[in-house]
């Protein structure tokens, strides 16, 4: 149990849920007390709206929660935010208006803090809730989010690839599955050619993390996470201002990790595999440059026209090893282009797939689960734009146009004999602060993966 929440019998301070339609009748029913409370204070209710209920003793009885119509999780982040120290609780009448599995994921996610560097406030709030099955996948959507908040929070100098590998490997233990993982100069005997190109010139040595998890006869689930630790852009060097947030360029690898916990976590019945390319993308001496051309692990040559364009290499690379094994379903999530958020902001997660079934699958559940996605097209004749006079591709277009898509169609090239495959371009970072969300690193995504992935191997979601 996550320490943000009490166990049933808790003594605790009741939370009281309403409607804005609601609100009147309860207030017409409420104790003096609390009525002439509220009147006094100006309270307006209004969807996410929190008030505390005085005692005869001048002290805190209890809440009220203006809940949203449809609940949401965040009415719950948002109730955390305001509650003093101690145990709260809901009744059971409550959860017609927020349902336990919302209120336990939108607490826990709210009740998250990055406090590795410096501290907090002693105030711990606890919420009792019901037990249950909904709750229980909740509390695990949870806990994976804040492993991934974590890891992108944190700077490159306390998170490189090494660290990050270090980050796999208790998660790999927990539910003994099977963590490999190849280092420097040792990527080129295993032939990830473009991994050890773009990780060979940091101090700290690049790697593929690579996990095994299930029955080996049981249907291939593969993800693969972009795991640059920290992007200088290489020689073709990004302004300070664009570099200023390079440490979260691993919010790929953390998403895949945080959905492979997650899968883990609930026994799914797959055969599960999460490559993780770890690099950080350095100058010195030995640093690739532009107009190299390097030979990929599926044998095609690619020119490096823009060293900034990194991600999509070292994914390349394990989307071929992915693609191999004709997994049953391939997914693959990277912090990839400032393009994809140019064109649906810091929110959405921009969503590639030529297969139309997925699509709509992945946009059902972020939807129903708060995470929502917004589909991009594989214009398959801007392939053009990565057309190279010298090898079979380009790393980065030749027209600044369409560069999510352009990026995503240049990683569709490395996909050639697995079907369901998608690719999630993200942000992977709250650009403000919102009521379960706050500033800093995020799984954008995860919940509607989450959502797909148990839908299609055959166990129902009970959605958060």
């Amino acid at each position: 149990m996550l320490p943000c929440f009490a166990p049933a019998g808790t003594d605790a301070r009741p939370v009281q849920v309403v409607t804005v339609g609601g609100y009147p009748a309860w207030l017409a029913r409420a104790d003096a007390r609390g009525r002439t409370w509220l009147e006094a204070s100006g309270f307006k209710a209004k969807p996410g709206a929190v008030a505390l209920l005085p005692d005869s003793d001048g002290g805190v009885a209890g809440a009220l929660l203006v809940a949203s119509e449809p609940a949401e999780p965040w009415d719950a982040a948002a109730l955390q935010s305001v509650l003093p120290s101690g145990a709260w609780s809901m009744s059971e009448a409550d959860a017609a208006l927020l349902p336990p599995a919302h209120a336990a994921l939108g607490w826990a996610l709210g009740s998250y803090r990055f406090t590795r560097y410096r501290s907090e406030e002693s105030r711990e709030v606890r919420l009792v809730l019901p037990e249950g099955a909904g709750v229980e996948r909740a509390c695990r959507i949870a806990e994976a989010t804040w492993l991934a908040r974590d890891l992108v929070n944190t700077p490159a100098n306390d998170l490189g690839p090494e660290e990050l590998a270090g980050a796999v490997e208790p998660v790999a233990g927990r539910f003994d599955a099977v963590c490999r993982v190849i280092v420097g100069d040792a990527l080129l005997e295993a032939n990830y050619p473009a991994v050890h190109a773009v990780g060979r010139a940091a101090a700290r040595a690049p790697r593929l993390i690579d996990l095994g998890w299930g029955d080996a006869d049981a249907p291939k689930l593969t993800l693969v996470g972009k795991g640059v630790c920290f992007d200088t852009g290489g020689l073709d060097i990004k302004p300070s201002s664009n570099m200023l947030l390079m440490k979260k360029d691993m919010g790929g690898a953390a998403l895949t990790l945080a959905l492979a916990q997650c899968v883990m976590a609930a026994n799914l019945p797959v055969r599960l595999r999460l490559l993780i390319p770890a690099v950080e993308n350095s100058i010195d001496g030995s640093a690739f440059r532009p107009g190299d051309v390097l030979k990929m692990r599926s044998g095609t040559t690619v020119e490096i026209t823009n060293t900034d364009a990194e991600g999509r290499l070292i994914l390349a690379d394990a989307l071929s090893e992915a693609d191999a094994e004709q997994p049953r379903l391939l997914i693959d999530a990277a912090t990839l282009t400032g393009a994809a958020r140019v064109a649906v902001g810091p929110e959405l997660a921009a969503l590639f797939t030529p297969d139309d079934a997925l699509a709509a699958d992945l946009l059902r559940h972020g939807g129903t689960s708060f995470d929502p996605l917004w589909r991009l097209p594989l214009h398959a004749p801007y392939l053009s734009y990565l057309k190279s006079s010298v090898a079979d591709l380009a790393n980065a277009a030749s027209k600044p146009f369409a560069g999510a898509s352009t990026a995503a169609l240049f990683l569709k090239e490395f996909v050639k004999q697995t079907g369901p495959w998608a690719h999630l371009d993200v942000f992977a970072w709250n650009d403000e602060a919102k009521p379960g969300r706050p500033r800093g690193g995020e799984a954008i995504g995860l919940r509607a993966l989450l959502g797909l992935v148990e839908e299609r191997f055959e166990r129902p979601p009970e959605h958060a």
